[in-house]
């Protein structure tokens, strides 16, 4: 009973299929994937940038870290002027905000910009040419 089909079969999984190799050359970048991509990731890294700029902020106001900086800076320039009245809370989040869309805006537009670049130096040089494996 040591031949019966199921075994066959088992056999013939157990072995490994030998790895084929391709080597293709990246010839050309689509330029709306690129912005799309570059967009993408620029939105991801304004919103951790947002959330970072936040928690530090809390974190610091917390901790009383702010609270010394501004008894310094009142003796230093004077009781009347406060430290706080220019970096509160809602500066903080409008200023991380406008930053995160400035950078937003910039990063497409480098990201755009980079794909048309690589596809100008693709004309001279060719392209990349990438191996791949099927494992």
């Amino acid at each position: 009973m040591s031949n019966t089909v199921a075994d066959r079969l088992a056999k013939k999984t157990r072995k490994k299929a030998p790895a084929k190799q391709v080597r293709l050359k990246l010839v050309y970048v689509d330029f709306w994937s690129a912005v799309k991509f570059s967009f993408l990731v620029s939105i991801c890294l304004a919103i951790i940038g947002i959330v970072t700029s936040i928690l530090v902020y809390v974190v610091l106001q917390t901790t009383g870290v702010f609270g010394r900086i501004d008894a310094l800076f009142m003796d230093i320039v004077g009781e009347e002027n406060s430290l706080m009245n220019y970096i509160g809370f809602p500066q903080v989040a409008f200023f991380s905000v406008v930053v995160g869309v400035l950078n937003t805006i910039v990063g497409t537009a480098l990201g755009a910009i980079a794909s048309l670049i690589y596809n100008l130096l693709v004309r001279i040089l060719g392209g990349f040419q990438l191996g791949f494996s099927s494992n």
